[in-house]
């Protein structure tokens, strides 16, 4: 009785072991990507020359819900002057506990790029009207993801004579697609926010 016992109790082991081994299977589906949950994008220009601040603001309260996108801020530079511009990018469906996604980007920048529309004529560094038609036109980032390739939440801008027009940021997610050429029509849009943009 006692050499049964002894023959269960192996048995019961490997059953379980194996158990063990099946629940860590290698086929196990992966999380899937997904885009970002972003409730507020505010953009920060800041004038190099004198580190005074202009900022737009867009605000997206129930994120991937039914209310539209709110634009609650023109864009309003002067003329001849060079900005720097940076971002804030908020998950505050919680406002007590908002989340940085600006920060996640950041961490995952080789799947992310933020892309630039504008007026004809606005700026004359860079010149054109931005790389959102074209992934090729020129845009200044001052940053990059670990490929050396552009992100864009630290970009150079300097404006042209006094004008109105429009300023379209969009941020795509790439992931495991991301080149140094590929486009603002590859991947998924986290945002895509058009601002009047006033020059004077």
């Amino acid at each position: 009785m006692k050499n049964l016992k002894n023959y269960l109790s192996i048995a019961l082991l490997v059953l379980g072991s194996g158990f063990i081994f099946t629940a860590c299977d290698d086929d196990a589906p992966e999380p899937e990507n997904t885009v970002e949950l972003i409730t507020n994008v505010t953009l920060i220009f800041t004038n190099t020359a004198d580190n005074s601040t202009v900022t737009a603001r867009a605000v997206d309260p129930d994120g991937i819900g039914a209310q539209p996108i709110q634009i609650l801020d023109d864009i309003e530079l002067a003329a001849n002057t060079t900005y720097t511009l940076t971002y804030e990018i908020l998950d505050a469906q919680d406002p007590t506990d908002p989340e940085d996604i600006g920060e996640e980007i950041e961490e995952e920048d080789d799947e992310h790029q933020l892309f630039y529309g504008f007026t004809e004529g606005a700026f004359v560094n860079p010149v054109g009207n931005g790389n959102i038609d074209n992934a090729a036109d020129p845009v200044d980032y001052n940053d990059q993801d670990g490929n050396g390739c552009a992100l864009g939440l630290d970009t150079s801008w300097t404006t042209g004579d006094a004008q109105t027009g429009t300023f379209r940021t969009r941020l795509q997610h790439q992931p495991d697609i991301k080149t140094c050429t590929t486009g603002a029509n590859d991947g998924d849009t986290d945002f895509d926010l058009t601002f009047v943009l006033i020059i004077n």
